[in-house]
């Protein structure tokens, strides 16, 4: 396996590599959910100043989920509708 700044043959460059959007997506997607219910956990156990805080970190996922949805879309309006692997 050759040693560089990406593999050979993929888009991008140095300056500007390729965005792994669709693995954004998932982990996005994985703190909402672990954040959510640890959220609810510690409210039910009455612990409101730690819940708090994992619910604003779920907002904030929810946010990142939305932001990578946009430029998901964007990108597969500018390469045609072309699909992409997790990793890419």
């Amino acid at each position: 396996m050759p040693i560089g700044a990406q593999p050979p043959g993929r888009r991008g460059t140095v300056g500007q590599p390729y965005s792994a959007l669709n693995l954004r997506l998932v982990l996005a997607a994985f703190g909402f959910v672990v954040c959510t219910v640890l959220a609810i956990v510690l409210w039910r156990r009455g612990w409101t100043v730690p819940g708090w805080l994992l619910a604003a970190w779920a907002l904030v996922a929810v946010v990142d989920m939305v932001v990578v949805q946009l430029r998901r879309r964007a990108r597969r309006r500018e390469e045609g509708g072309r699909g992409h692997s997790l990793f890419e």
